[in-house]
This record gives structure tokens, C-alpha cells and sequence, in this order.
């Protein structure tokens, strides 16, 4: 972009602050809600790529754009106006009932999905009406006064009214990912870049330290992140599942493509009537092609995302299901994990682990005056701030007086440091107070505090303060040390001054083990999900929890040794073990890569501000509803309860839902397939069509229409055993096993039809569609279960639809209508037949099946 363009981008956003002013009078009170519902409907939803639901009527077309339903449309147009009305208006029947069939199915499920990600659809704290409320983020405006807190996602371009410390990551929008400071200024000239103008904060990035309000200026496609957006809105990378159902939709295609040349170019050698053969090569075409795919697999993984939904595990998107299935390494913090979350303050100690009111003092002014958490504490109602639930748990445990202090700077928490500092100001002494790990603080320290006294912190004082640490560490309790020094006067203060501090003493916490958590990892690990803890605290707290709920906690990996691993060594390591500690977010991100590299289907478990990049990075992000926005746009399953069982339920749910649609899959490539090159084989020596074309449409139709039901099957208990990952070699052996199976019955039934029975044309074609019919549809309750059929239940809705089919089937033919699609009452002994077939082919499949899915369900 040329700089007069970016220049006038610049003055573009002045005029908008501007203009948002005087015409919604924003106030220090905010909007109106009638400003705000004006506003909205003239700039439309905060939205980058709107969420535009097509028309019912559009959708509907797009199912008769379907290539193979507009050739059978033609052909019925062809077969009209050569005065074969009845054809005609059967083949549209056939392709109105399946367009109705699939659209019915799916916008159903496509609406359920709907209603459950708006559960967890993101929001924002806006001033309304003089009072702050949580409105969602598509319908922030031009004008509306908005408050950030740390961990918040910006809803819109703004211009800043106040801040407070407040530093947002820009990274989307500059690729650079050191936060960048913003301050509340006055409109600024424009720069040659308007990201950095340090008074505008920008749609697409997050908060990750500081407050703020704002005024926004711009939202959608009019933000500085519009233009990006639309680049950004290209299809995510495909899923496994997708790729998987993809490469059967290709494998199919090909077949058809081969076997509907092959009929057309056989029939046409032998003479047969050449609309007639075209007609019968389509509907084969129709039989073969998996044109319910996309609604079996919508409605499944659709209803498998309600019932989570019931189970308190919401499904952003519903192709991350089946990985959630496939999981099989689950990567969390033990807090709200193997523990309550419900932290709480237990002691307040000298060093040497003594009672002291002074320690709780100097801790309470830390946490009161850290950015952030008097805010967090004001917007629970709201959502989640910034706050630690140790901060938390500090603030609430009790009260002092402080109102003789003023805060006067703040050297932020990081990672490196491992602790927060705040200077405050009582009277004409300013106090620099210091709370963090016990080893980080410790290493700061010259001087410790007895009774009122300060001592020298001498190598044998050292390791007796050392002591106190690590014994209530070793306990189970989570520890934060206490210190504080004097400081002189001057403008500001940093990283720098955090030397020759005094040690106050310690604060513990107790966070107790969940009574279930043994009890639900003991389920996880026999489901196949190993459970690997990653933790900021030290490895004597991590040790307690962790061998207290049954994790195996012999070898700790911390986190500087992570630092001096390779990756290739980090990956077995990372296998190889099961809790590290003092990890920080980035070395998260290392041990979910490794794992992944190892060929591990990851999960991340996370809710916090530095959680993003690992919920990103593993093969399924999961956040809890109580996240920072951050974590929970970032995830792609929200838990409504931050529980295992919850957890462990939804990965249950996953695995049913995969198992359903590949029980579809599997019938596409077996008794389906086996039929159709039964039909492209006889073909051949028939003087005849072995089926007329609306025969083979209505039989397809009939045989679909059974497993319509299939997403509300059981599914196996061995097959929810363990992770399952999409398997195209399961599904290419049943196409060469089972799919012969069937020719071969249908060539036997061939044979009876003509040297037995003695069959017309008409009794044939009325013979095999019965037989037909029944066998490719009752294998259903073979191929459904890996076990055995007559153990393991369908759901009642499967069984109804299957054997409805085939009774409709059969009684068919002596109907009217029967008489009108070319059918013929069956003799009597034609039924013994048909028993002896169906069943001997059952069982056949059956013994074929049970040796093909042995290596699958071991």
C-alpha cells in the first residue's frame, strides 16, 4: 500500500472517532441501547467474513446442482418428449424424494450446531445505557465505549479513552510478537503505518497485560483487519477426517467413471436400445456415487455435537469431532484438573515457617495493586479477568488496611522472572513488594525478617528459608515467596531494582485433589488417553498431586532441562513422561509439537492468556467456558465444566460419531458396490437390462433411505475402547472382500432367476430387486458391529428403517404400483429362495468381517 493510501487511512479513523461522538453522543456513560440497535442496523454485524446463511431456497438449489442429479433431470426431460411420460415423471419423483431427504436432514443438524456454538460465541464488555454489560461481539457499533482487560480479544478497532498499563499483542497484524504498549492520546497524525499509532488498539488482537476502555471507531470489513480477514477466511487445512472422506469420495468416482463407460460402450456393442442403455448407465452411476455422504456424515457428527452439548462439552466445529475421538494424549495444568480450581489461601509464614500478619500485609498489597485484578474482580459477573486464583485467593482470605498506600508502578509477571513487583507509596517511604516462585525471589534476596527484625541472609539462614519452602511444597501446598526493599525517589522503576530484597516470608495455598480424579484417569488410560500434566509450579507440589491421584510421578522433567534438550531428544522424552514442571508456555508448546511428531493425536487442555499458541498447535484445543477470550477463540471444544469426566465423556462421544459415519462408509464399499458391478457384469450376457433404470434408482433410494437412520445407532463398547483414526485400508478390503460377496450371490440369483424360475424379462427384473434389496440392506446389521450381530443392538430407529425397507421391498411387486414400475408378483417358492440366499450370504459376510476387523479392534 503506498503511503498516501496509509496516510489516508490514518485520517479515515480520526473522522470516524469524530463522527461516532457527535452522531451517538458517547459519553462516559456510553450508548444508548436505541444508538446502539440504530447503529447496528446501519453498519451491520461486527463481523470480518459475515455469516451469511443462504436461503432455504438456495440451499435447495445447490442440491439439485449435483452433476449427477442434473444428468438424471435431463434424462427424464429426454424421456418426456420421447413419450415415456411414466419414466419421466418416476425419475423426478426418485430425485425430488432424495433432495428433499438430504436438505431435511441437514439443515437440521446444521441448525442444532448452530444453536450450540452461539453458547460459547465470543463477547464484550460494553457501556450501555450508563452500565457495563456483556454484549456479543457481533453486535458491537461504531460508538459503543468498551473495556479491555488482559486475556480479552480487541471486538474492534478503537481509539483509546483510558489505559493502564496496557500492552496488546499485534502479532496478526505486524507478525511481530512482543506486545506492543498503547496509551490513551489524542488523535495523532497519521503514521506510515496507523498500527502504530499507540492510541488505537485494533479487531484481531488481544490484551496481554493492563485495562483500558475505548471507543470504538470501526468494526468488520472496515477495521484495519478487514482486508487481512479476507484472506484469512479461505478454508481452513483439511482435518483427517475430511481428507479421509475425500479420498473414498475420489476412490468411488473412479469406479464410477470406469464402470458407467463400460456398461454404456458393452450395451451399445450388443444392440440395446442406446437412450435405454445411457438411462441404465446414469441410474448405475447413482447407485455407485455416495450421494448421502455429506448429509450421513452432517447428521452424525451433528448429533453426536448435541449430545456432548448434554454432557457439558460444546463443539465449535463439528469436523474437530473425530479428532477429539482419535486423541490419545491429553496435555493439561493439574489445577482444575487432578484438582478443585477452588484455591485457597491456607498460612501466611515467616521464613522459617513461623505465623506473621506482616507477610499477608505486604502479599495483599501486591495482588490488590496488580494490573488487572481489582478490575477482574469488579467483571466476575461479566466474564473472567485477568486475575490468578492466587491473587484471588489473597483478596478474599481477608481485608487490612490499606488505604494509606498509593500504587505507584508495576514490573509485570513474565516467565523468566517468575515474579510480580509493585511499588507503592506510604506516607514519604516508597516500598518496592515482591511476590513469586520461592526460588526466584530467594535469588534476589540478601536479608530475611524475624519478628520484626532484619537479619542477613547468610549461606545456612539461605538454606533453612530453602527448607520451609520445600517442606510445604512437599506437602502439597502451592507456595509464593514475599519480599520487599525500600526505594529511592525517581520517575520510574524496572527489572533492575529486584535486588538486595528482604524476605518477608511465604503465603501458602491449599488446592485440594478431586476425590474422582484417580477414579476418571484410571478411565482415561483405559480408553486409550494417556494424561500428561504440564505445570508452572515446582516439582515437589506437582510430585504430591500427582502420585496423590495415581499419575506416575517418578521422573519430573523441568523446565530448564527442556531448555537444553534437541527436539528430536525432547520427542521421546516427551513420550516417555508424564508430569513436568515449572514448564513455561512456550516450553508447553515444545512438548505438544514433540508429541505430535511422534505420530500422537494431542489435545491441550487451557484457559489461560499464554495458553493460545498451544491450543493452536495441538491436533485438538480445548478451553473451558470461564477461559480468557483468548484461550476459548483459540480452542475448538469448550467444556462448560473444567472436569475430566466431562472431558472424558465427550471423547467417548467422539468416537461414537465416528463410528457411525464409518459404518455408511463401509456399506458404500461393500454389499452397495458389489451390486452395482453385479449390474455392469450382466450386462454383458443378458439379452436384456438386468434392471430398467428407474428399477435401479428406486432401489437406490430405498437403500439409502435405511440408513438415513444410521447416525442414531449404539456403537460398540471394543470400538470406543481406544482412539480411532481414519483408516482407508479398512475401507478398501471390504470394497475386495465383501464387495465380491455380493456379485458373487447376485450372479447365483442370475443363474436361479433364468434355469428355475424360468424367468421373463419383467419376473427378472422384479427377482433381483427384491434380492437385491434385501441382502445389500440387511448386511447392515452385520457390517454395523466388529463383534457379533446378534449381541450387539441396534438403535430402534435403524432397526425400523432396515426392516421396513425390505418389507416394502417385497411387497412391491404385488401393488398397483408395482405394475406401473415394471414389476411382477413373485411365486410362492421364490421367497424359499430368497430366505436361503439372505441368510447363507449373512453369514458368509459375517465370517469375512470378523476376519477383517480382528487387526482393527485389537
Amino acid at each position: 500500500m503506498s503511503g498516501v493510501g496509509v496516510a489516508l487511512i490514518g485520517l479515515f479513523q480520526g473522522i470516524l472517532v469524530v463522527k461516532a461522538i457527535e452522531q451517538s453522543q458517547v459519553t462516559p456513560r456510553g450508548l444508548t441501547s436505541a444508538d446502539a440497535k440504530r447503529l447496528l442496523s446501519e453498519h451491520g454485524p461486527n463481523e470480518l467474513t459475515p455469516a451469511r446463511r443462504a436461503a432455504n431456497v438456495i440451499q435447495i438449489l445447490r442440491l439439485f446442482a449435483n452433476p449427477l442429479v442434473i444428468i438424471l433431470l435431463i434424462a427424464s426431460l429426454v424421456a418426456g418428449l420421447l413419450g415415456e411420460r411414466l419414466n419421466a415423471a418416476i425419475i423426478v419423483v426418485m430425485v425430488l424424494f432424495s433432495v428433499a431427504l438430504n436438505f431435511f436432514q441437514t439443515y437440521r443438524s446444521e441448525r442444532a450446531a448452530e444453536r450450540l456454538r452461539q453458547q460459547v460465541a465470543p463477547t464484550a464488555a460494553a457501556l450501555r445505557d450508563g452500565k457495563w454489560v456483556e454484549v456479543l461481539r457481533r453486535d458491537v457499533v461504531p460508538g459503543d465505549v468498551i473495556r479491555l482487560l488482559a486475556g480479552d480479544l480487541v471486538p474492534a478497532d478503537a481509539r483509546l479513552l483510558e489505559a493502564r498499563d496496557l500492552h496488546v499483542n499485534q502479532a496478526s497484524l505486524t507478525g511481530e510478537s512482543l506486545p506492543a504498549e498503547k496509551e490513551a492520546l489524542a488523535i495523532e497524525p497519521a503514521k506510515q503505518d496507523p498500527v502504530e499509532d499507540r492510541g488505537m488498539v485494533f479487531l484481531g488482537t488481544s490484551v496481554v497485560s493492563g485495562t483500558a476502555t475505548a471507543v470504538v471507531v470501526a468494526t468488520g470489513r472496515k477495521t484495519a483487519f478487514g482486508d487481512i480477514a479476507a484472506r484469512l477466511a479461505a478454508r481452513p487445512p483439511e482435518t483427517e477426517f475430511e481428507r479421509g472422506t475425500r479420498a473414498f469420495g475420489l476412490l468411488i468416482m473412479q469406479t464410477v467413471f470406469f464402470l458407467v463407460a463400460f456398461v454404456f460402450l458393452v450395451s451399445a456393442a450388443l444392440h440395446h436400445d442406446p437412450f435405454e442403455s445411457l438411462l441404465f448407465a446414469i441410474a448405475l452411476a447413482v447407485g455407485l456415487t455416495p450421494e448421502f455422504l455429506p448429509m450421513i456424515t452432517t447428521v452424525t457428527l451433528g448429533q453426536g455435537a448435541v449430545h456432548m452439548a448434554r454432557q457439558k462439552v460444546i463443539v465449535k466445529h463439528l469436523e474437530a469431532i473425530q479428532n477429539f475421538g482419535s486423541m490419545d494424549v491429553l496435555c493439561s495444568d493439574k489445577t482444575g484438573t487432578l484438582t478443585s480450581g477452588d484455591t485457597v489461601l491456607d498460612r501466611h509464614l515467616d521464613p522459617f515457617g513461623n505465623a506473621a500478619e506482616r507477610v499477608f500485609l505486604l502479599a495483599y498489597l501486591n495482588s490488590f495493586f496488580e494490573t488487572g485484578v481489582e478490575d477482574s474482580l469488579n467483571k466476575a459477573i461479566l466474564h473472567k479477568g485477568s486475575a490468578s486464583p492466587l491473587d484471588l485467593a489473597i483478596l478474599h482470605h481477608d481485608h487490612p488496611d490499606i488505604a494509606g498506600y498509593q500504587k505507584l508502578d508495576e514490573i509485570p509477571f513474565d516467565f523468566e522472572r517468575r515474579r510480580v513487583s509493585i511499588v507503592v507509596q506510604a506516607g514519604e517511604n516508597r516500598l518496592l513488594v515482591v511476590k513469586g516462585a520461592p526460588e526466584s525471589v530467594l535469588a534476589v534476596c540478601s536479608e530475611h525478617e524475624l519478628d520484626g527484625q532484619t537479619l542477613p541472609l547468610d549461606t545456612e539462614a539461605k538454606a533453612r528459608c530453602q527448607g520451609t519452602y520445600e517442606a510445604l511444597s512437599a506437602d502439597g501446598f502451592r507456595v509464593l515467596a514475599v519480599a520487599y526493599r525500600k526505594l529511592p525517589q525517581q520517575t520510574s522503576y524496572g527489572g533492575a531494582d529486584e535486588h538486595d530484597l528482604v524476605l518477608a516470608g511465604y503465603v501458602t495455598f491449599f488446592d485440594p485433589p478431586l476425590e474422582d480424579a484417580a477414579e476418571v484417569l484410571e478411565s482415561l488410560r483405559r480408553d486409550g488417553v494417556a494424561v500428561k500434566i504440564l505445570t508452572g509450579d515446582n516439582e515437589l507440589v506437582a510430585r504430591h498431586v500427582c502420585s496423590h491421584v495415581g499419575l506416575d510421578a517418578g521422573r519430573i522433567v523441568m523446565g530448564e532441562e527442556l531448555d537444553r534438550m534437541s527436539d528430536s531428544a525432547l520427542a521421546q522424552v516427551s513420550e516417555q513422561s508424564t508430569v513436568f514442571a515449572r514448564v513455561s508456555p512456550a516450553q508447553k508448546n515444545r512438548i505438544i509439537i514433540a508429541l505430535k511428531s511422534r505420530g500422537h493425536v494431542v489435545g491441550f487442555l487451557g484457559d489461560g492468556i499464554n495458553d493460545a499458541p498451544s491450543l493452536h498447535a495441538a491436533d485438538v484445543g480445548i478451553s473451558v467456558s470461564n477461559a480468557v477470550d483468548v484461550a476459548k477463540d483459540a480452542a475448538q471444544i469448550i467444556l462448560l465444566e473444567h472436569n475430566l469426566r466431562v472431558l472424558h465423556g465427550g471423547i467417548i462421544d467422539g468416537r461414537k460419531a465416528f463410528g457411525n459415519v464409518m459404518k455408511y462408509l463401509l456399506m458404500g464399499t461393500s454389499s452397495n458396490f458389489g451390486n452395482m458391478f453385479s449390474m455392469a457384469g450382466a450386462s454383458l450376457f443378458l439379452p436384456f437390462l438386468p434392471m430398467l433404470p428407474t428399477q435401479i434408482l428406486l432401489n437406490n433410494f430405498l437403500y439409502d433411505l435405511a440408513q438415513v437412520t444410521i447416525p442414531t445407532d449404539n456403537v460398540d463398547p471394543s470400538f470406543i475402547r481406544k482412539p480411532r483414526r481414519w483408516d482407508i485400508g479398512i475401507i478398501r478390503k471390504f470394497m475386495l472382500y465383501i464387495g465380491p460377496i455380493s456379485s458373487i450371490y447376485d450372479f447365483l440369483t442370475f443363474f436361479i432367476m433364468l434355469k428355475v424360475f424360468q424367468a421373463s424379462e419383467q419376473l427378472f427384473h422384479t427377482g433381483w430387486f427384491v434380492e437385491s434389496l434385501a441382502t445389500q440392506t440387511l448386511v447392515l446389521f452385520v457390517i454395523r458391529t466388529g463383534g457379533n450381530p446378534l449381541r450387539s443392538r441396534p438403535s430402534l430407529p435403524l432397526a425400523i428403517t432396515t426392516l421396513l425397507v425390505v418389507v416394502v421391498g417385497i411387497v412391491l411387486p404385488f401393488t398397483p404400483l408395482g405394475g406401473v414400475l415394471g414389476f411382477t408378483p413373485l411365486p410362492a417358492k421364490y421367497f424359499l429362495f430368497l430366505f436361503g440366499m439372505t441368510v447363507t450370504y449373512l453369514l458368509l459376510v459375517e465370517v469375512v468381517k470378523r476376519r477383517l476387523m480382528r487387526t482393527v479392534l485389537n
